[in-house]
């Protein structure tokens, strides 16, 4: 075992989770197609500049890795993701904030 969390390999721990829940994996796996869809109204370029907002967010490593090829895959240029970027950083800080807000709440209940 390395120390590293996050390594590349480490996606074969999903693939043998799969196996042991297999109805649930394909499930999950099946959201992701929601992103994948081409082209609808929200055109693929775009879906996939949220999920790398969402991901930014929950700060899941593998999505941001997927997300972003898939990203400028679709045509999104380097501009569209450091925007996209900071987007996700100012709701990721407004969430810090609001929390901070409910933290306040708690200390002075605590009266």
């Amino acid at each position: 075992m390395s120390g590293q969390y996050h390594e590349q390999h480490d996606l074969g721990v999903l693939m043998e989770m799969g196996k042991i829940a297999p109805q649930e994996f394909h499930a999950w796996l099946g959201l992701d197609q929601i992103v994948a869809h081409e082209d609808g109204l929200v055109p693929r370029k775009y879906r996939e500049l949220i999920a790398v907002a969402a991901a930014l967010t929950t700060q899941c490593p593998y999505c941001i890795d997927v997300h972003v090829k898939a990203a400028k895959s679709a045509g999104a240029e380097a501009q569209e993701l450091a925007e996209t970027i900071f987007i996700a950083a100012a709701l990721r800080a407004g969430a810090a904030a609001s929390h901070g807000g409910y933290a306040m709440k708690i200390y002075e209940s605590e009266r």
